[in-house]
C-alpha cells in the first residue's frame, strides 16, 4: 500500500495529453477475440496495466503464443482452446472475469477464474446465472456469486435473453456465448450499454446485428473469425481525468489525442459541457471505432447537474465527474447509479466518504447521491483499492492540495497517471 501527497496547483496549464493511457475496454477484449481467429492478430498500444496483462496472460494459458514488443502485441491461437493446467487469474478485473466466462462456457475443459481480494468480493451471479440457463456448468462461493468460479466448457442452446442490467460486461459475456450455440440468439437490454463487443466481432466477420425492435440477434460462427488488426485508442475514460482538471482549474485546457470518440464513451465528457465547460470533439477516422481528439477548456464556475439517464454510458467517470460537481454552484444529483455500489469498491459510500473528509456536503441515495456544491479542502483519503477513486481524488489535489493512500491499484488501468499529473503539480 502506497501513499501519495498531491500539491495544490500554482498556475494555469494547456496540457496535451498524448500518453492518455490505451482503452482498456477494449485491450480486454483483444486478448479475448483473437482465440476465435485462426489467425495471428496484431494489437498496437495495447494497455500495460495489470488488469489487462492479465486477460492476455490468460490467453496464453489457453494455448494462445504471445509475443510483444513493448506495446505491440501479436496473438496466434491455438488450434483449439486448451485446458489450463492452473488457475487462472484476472487480477482486479472484473472484465475479464465476466467476458471469460461467457467464452470458456463453450469451449471443452474445466476453467477456472480467480482474481484479488476485491474481484472476489464482487457479484458473479449477473452473468452466471443466465449462462446456466442455457447449459453453462458454473459453480463458486455462494452458489456462483463469488470467485472463484469453476467452469465446465460444453455445447450451449440458443437464448432470448432481457437483461435486468444494463451492461456491457454481462452483454459481451451473453454475445460470446451466443456465438457458440447451435442456433441463432437474441440479446436485449433497456439502455445500449458499451457496443465495443459488436463494434469489434462484427469488424472479425461475426454476424451480430442489432434490430428494429432493439433486441441484438448473434448468429453462431461457423468458421474461425478474421483476426485483429487494430491500433487500440486512448481511452476516453482515463482521459477524463484531465478533463475535469481543466474544467476547473481557472485558464487552463486540456487536449486528450487520438481518443475514441464512441458515443456510449464519451456521455461524461456531455455532462461535464452541460455543466459549463468549454468542450470540443474533433474526430479523425473511423474503422472499428471513432477516434479522434477531445479539447476541454475552462470556462467560468460549473454549475450544478442532475444526472439521470445513460448511466451506463458514465458509469466509470462519476467518479471524477463527481469532483467537478464538489465545485460547482448548487447541488448535483445522481440518480439510478446503483451499479456504483458493486464496481471494484462501494463507490457511492467511498466517494461521498472522501468528499466528506474535504468539507463537501453530500447526501446518500441507495441508487445514487446529492453533491452540495463549495470549496474542496485538503484531506487524507483512502481509495479503498479502487483505481478510480484514487486517481479522482488525486486530480481534486491539483486545486486544494491531497493525501491519498492505497495508491497502487492505480497501476491496473492508468500506470502512467501521475507521470502526466507531473506536468500540472507537485507530487510526493
Amino acid at each position: 500500500m502506497k501513499f501519495v501527497k498531491i500539491s495544490k496547483y500554482s498556475k494555469s496549464f494547456d496540457l496535451e495529453c498524448k500518453s492518455i493511457a490505451p482503452d482498456k475496454s477494449i485491450s480486454h477484449r483483444c486478448a479475448m477475440f483473437s482465440l476465435l481467429s485462426d489467425k495471428t492478430s496484431t494489437i498496437k498500444n495495447f494497455l500495460l496495466g495489470e488488469d489487462t496483462l492479465a486477460s492476455l496472460s490468460i490467453a496464453e494459458q489457453l494455448g494462445a503464443k504471445i509475443e510483444r514488443d513493448g506495446a505491440e502485441v501479436t496473438i496466434t491461437p491455438p488450434k483449439r482452446i486448451k485446458e489450463p493446467e492452473n488457475i487462472l487469474d484476472c487480477g482486479n478485473a472484473g472484465t475479464a472475469m465476466r467476458l471469460y466466462a461467457g467464452l470458456l462456457s463453450g469451449f471443452d475443459g474445466l476453467f477456472i477464474l480467480t482474481g484479488d481480494k476485491y474481484l472476489r468480493a464482487r457479484p458473479m451471479k449477473r452473468v452466471v446465472t443466465p449462462l446456466r440457463e442455457i447449459g453453462a456448468k458454473i459453480d463458486g462461493r455462494e452458489h456462483g456469486n463469488l470467485a472463484p468460479l469453476a467452469i465446465r466448457g460444453g455445447k450451449l442452446k440458443p437464448f432470448r435473453y432481457l437483461s435486468p442490467i444494463d451492461s456491457a460486461q454481462i452483454k459481451s459475456a451473453l454475445i460470446l456465448a451466443g456465438l457458440q450455440a447451435y442456433s441463432k440468439s437474441y440479446y436485449r437490454e433497456n439502455l445500449l450499454s458499451r457496443d465495443h463487443t459488436e463494434r469489434m466481432l462484427r469488424g472479425m466477420g461475426a454476424n451480430i446485428s442489432t434490430l428494429a425492435n432493439g433486441w441484438i440477434e448473434i448468429e453462431p460462427i461457423k468458421k474461425p473469425l478474421k483476426p485483429l488488426n487494430i491500433t487500440v485508442p486512448a481511452d476516453p475514460s482515463s482521459g477524463f481525468f484531465f478533463a475535469v482538471v481543466a474544467a476547473i482549474v481557472p485558464n487552463s485546457k486540456v487536449t486528450i489525442k487520438n481518443v475514441t470518440l464512441n458515443p456510449t464513451r464519451i456521455e461524461a465528457y456531455k455532462v461535464l459541457k452541460e455543466m459549463g465547460a468549454d468542450i470540443e470533439f474533433i474526430e479523425k477516422e473511423n474503422i472499428y471505432e471513432p477516434i479522434g481528439d477531445i479539447t476541454i477548456r475552462y470556462n467560468g464556475k460549473l454549475k450544478a447537474i442532475r444526472v439521470d439517464k445513460n448511466i451506463a454510458w458514465l458509469i466509470d467517470e462519476l467518479p471524477a465527474l463527481s469532483i467537478a460537481m464538489a465545485v460547482a454552484n448548487g447541488t448535483s444529483i445522481i440518480k439510478n447509479a446503483k451499479e456504483l455500489r458493486v464496481k471494484e469498491s462501494d463507490r457511492i459510500s467511498t466517494i461521498l466518504e472522501g468528499l466528506n473528509s474535504c468539507n463537501i456536503k453530500t447526501v446518500e441515495h441507495p441508487d445514487g447521491y446529492e453533491i452540495i456544491g463549495g470549496e474542496l479542502q485538503e484531506a487524507t483519503i483512502d481509495s479503498y483499492g479502487d483505481h478510480r477513486v484514487a486517481m479522482s481524488f488525486a486530480i481534486a489535489g491539483v486545486l486544494c492540495g491531497m493525501r491519498i493512500k492505497d495508491i497502487d491499484c492505480i497501476d491496473t488501468s492508468f500506470p502512467n497517471f501521475f507521470d502526466i499529473l507531473k506536468d500540472i503539480t507537485e507530487i510526493e
